[in-house]
């Protein structure tokens, strides 16, 4: 309660992280669950698992972070489009900046550019993604 209370009085960025973890955790769980308990395929587990984490993400968005009254449908339309763009856009710049790293002469210094280029891109899609969530879906 402590904990909830004191997020209300936050950014609304701070607020976003938070739901953040939160349905990353739940995402995981799922898959893992699936995967190790039920005995679903490692495909099967990620998607559920990862669409588990989404509505979770945009239902503590709508009314946790951005305190929206947006309606469901339209929302979890503009939702979907922005997850997918955010994803896609992200992830397309981060391996164009990795394989430009790879290219200059300081290359080995770069560990694994598969690594560096998800660290990249989870960055950017934070970032695309709170902001595409507080000005297309959730706007006011």
């Amino acid at each position: 309660m402590v904990l909830l209370s004191f997020l209300k009085q936050t950014s609304p960025f701070v607020r976003f992280l938070f739901v953040g973890f939160i349905n990353t955790f739940i995402g995981l769980s799922t898959i893992f669950i699936m995967m190790y308990k039920i005995d679903v395929s490692y495909w099967g587990a990620t998607f559920i698992g990862n669409s588990v984490g989404a509505i979770v993400s945009f239902l503590l968005n709508r009314t946790f972070t951005f305190n929206s009254k947006i309606s469901y449908r339209s929302g979890g339309v503009r939702f979907l489009i922005v997850i997918l763009f955010c994803y896609f856009f992200s992830y397309s710049i981060s391996d164009l900046i990795t394989n430009f790293l790879q290219e200059l002469p300081l290359k080995a210094q770069i560990i694994y550019e598969n690594d560096l280029a998800v660290l990249i891109g989870t960055a950017l899609y934070t970032i695309t993604n709170y902001l595409g969530q507080k000005w297309i879906v959730f706007s006011k």
